[in-house]
């Protein structure tokens, strides 16, 4: 599934080619996506002009004149930027024309990605609930103390609760708390703000790091991949389960937590 960087590098990879145009027109060969292409776009982009491309979370913002048009990759969607007349494939489900003779093409083979509309003034309740970005300056030691004052929960299911922090998903949030050395389910509310604080320097360092390194990929947006390449940084204890710990060289732990993989070493995390 795409995370944050992958979001990140696509919003980076589409913005050259999309912002200050005009958008001629419209294709949607499949509506039902996770949830129906809303039909008042067919009215409102036409000869709409894109201001700007930004990122909310997992959601990438097409800035348009009355609102935003919002796209979600899902499980496994891409975003390509392709002349336009290129065949569309099976599952090539919607194309954004623009008056550069380019369009945007959104391929999503499981179709759990969305193309939906926010209009000027209000927030869509997909976004209203959304906790602070990661890399901003609302994400701080103070903010995820408070998050975490008096719970229960295990601290690795606390960040990636989109409501508390958005984009930190399973790969960054196992790869954060070994760097901050945060055992994943210590209590939340058991952490001393030293700790937490290592944390939130760790999930910005994790981040960015993974976000630097999809900069390479961005001249596949126009062309015939638009895949990001799900970074290849190098992995401290994600997918590194029963192999040697980087630091003492025990074996590192896998169980699952919240339904999800967690990696992580019983010696170098409490």
């Amino acid at each position: 599934m795409p995370e944050l960087p992958e979001v990140e590098t696509s919003c980076r990879g589409i913005r050259p080619y999309l912002e200050g145009q005009k958008i001629s027109g419209l294709e949607v060969r499949q509506p039902r996506l996770r949830w129906p292409v809303p039909h008042l776009l067919f009215s409102i982009l036409p000869d709409n002009r894109i201001t700007a491309v930004t990122r909310r979370g997992k959601y990438i913002l097409l800035h348009l004149t009355g609102g935003e048009v919002m796209i979600h990759l899902g499980m496994s969607g891409c975003l390509r930027v392709l002349p336009q007349g290129t065949a569309p494939e099976k599952h090539d489900h919607v194309d954004i024309l623009l008056e550069s003779g380019q369009m945007l093409r959104l391929t999503d083979p499981r179709r759990f990605g969305s193309v939906l509309w926010q209009a000027e003034g209000e927030v869509h309740s997909l976004l209203a609930d959304l906790g602070p970005e990661p890399l901003s300056d609302a994400f701080n030691p103070l903010y995820l103390q408070q998050r975490c004052s008096g719970r229960k929960t295990a601290i690795k299911q606390v960040v990636m609760d989109s409501k508390v922090v958005v984009g930190v998903g399973n790969i960054y949030a196992n790869e954060a708390l070994f760097l901050a050395g945060i055992h994943p389910k210590r209590p939340a509310g058991n952490i001393s703000r030293q700790r937490l604080t290592d944390l939130v320097t760790s999930i910005k360092e994790v981040l960015v790091a993974a976000i630097e390194q999809g900069g390479t990929t961005l001249r596949d947006f126009s062309g015939s991949d638009g895949k990001p390449g799900y970074f290849k940084q190098k992995l401290n204890v994600y997918g590194r389960g029963g192999k040697p710990c980087i630091k003492c060289f025990e074996p590192l732990v896998e169980i699952k937590l919240g339904q999800r993989s967690t990696v992580f070493c019983r010696h170098c995390q409490r």
